[in-house]
């Protein structure tokens, strides 16, 4: 046993002394897979790619190879797609958007630059998806520094309805809190309304009667109209010749008929018809001229 112990630790003592002497050689590849590491699993190595994709001129063979490489790296656009969900856009239409921004980074990546590629495309694939809420989800039309306000405000406000008191914070403590002015705080706070509208048949809160916004909005006054119109007309009707004059009241004042206008008038129905034709076409285009007319400056205008 003694003799097997001592020619153990002579046998490790040569390998050892072998190994210094002649260090094991690892392979190129090897070694590069070794230090390359990635914080995920979806991360693959396109590096050799991406060097013949800078190398090929613009053709069939350089597109195919990037559309192999794009396929290499959609489960990592997938991934961060996947961030974002549950915040009122469909998961297709996400995926659809990060590919977007996949792609785009694809096509505009430098491996010269020396910036590993994953570096590269993962703010790219995000800022597309970001820029998609905001450019298209948006109910209203809100500038970006009021939406940057808005999600200051909003994190404020989860971070300060933590607190122990659970109390809802005021605009003075959004304030304190984000360092904003209190009239940045109210407009980001405006805009936390704006990201999704109400249908105006949306059924107002506690209505039992199907009563819906629709039904609180007003409708024009057709009344209105007719009142400009009559004022306009007034003047027009007051030039008129005495016989066109009375052949108008009778009928649209009296109700009357063609023909018994014509009885009263002494002339047939056919020139009743004539004349009242004849009469409307001419106060129609005199009010219009009138309209057109530039207005006035009253008395001291410029």
């Amino acid at each position: 046993m003694t003799a097997v112990r001592a020619h153990t630790r002579q046998t490790h003592s040569r390998q050892t002394r072998t190994q210094q002497a002649h260090p094991r050689k690892t392979h190129p590849r090897q070694a590069h897979h070794r230090q390359r590491r990635h914080a995920h699993d979806d991360a693959p190595d396109t590096t050799a790619e991406f060097r013949r994709i800078a190398s090929l001129p613009e053709g069939p063979a350089k597109e195919a190879l990037r559309q192999d490489v794009v396929r290499a790296w959609m489960p990592m656009a997938e991934r961060l797609a996947g961030q974002f969900r549950n915040r009122g856009e469909s998961a297709e239409d996400l995926r659809q958007v990060a590919m977007l921004g996949l792609v785009k980074a694809v096509n505009r990546y430098d491996p010269d630059r020396g910036t590993a590629f994953e570096s590269y495309a993962v703010p790219t694939v995000v800022g597309e998806v970001k820029r998609h809420f905001r450019d298209h989800l948006w109910g209203l039309h809100v500038p970006r520094r009021v939406q940057e306000l808005r999600n200051r405000v909003r994190t404020a406000v989860q971070e300060l309805t933590r607190t122990p008191d659970g109390r809802t914070p005021g605009v003075a403590d959004i304030a304190e809190h984000t360092g904003l002015s209190e009239e940045d705080v109210r407009s980001g706070m405006e805009a936390l309304e704006s990201y999704s509208t109400l249908s105006l048949d949306a059924e107002l809160r506690g209505a039992d009667d199907g009563y819906a916004l629709v039904d609180t909005l007003g409708s024009p006054e057709p009344s209105y109209d007719r009142v400009v119109q009559r004022e306009a007309l007034k003047p027009c009707l007051a030039a008129l010749p005495e016989r066109e004059r009375r052949i108008l009241y009778l009928r649209f004042f009296c109700d009357e008929t063609q023909g018994r206008i014509a009885d009263r008038m002494g002339i047939s129905q056919m020139h009743v018809s004539r004349l009242i034709s004849r009469t409307c076409e001419r106060l129609g285009e005199e009010v219009d001229a009138e309209a057109a007319r530039p207005t006035r400056p009253g008395p001291g205008g410029d």
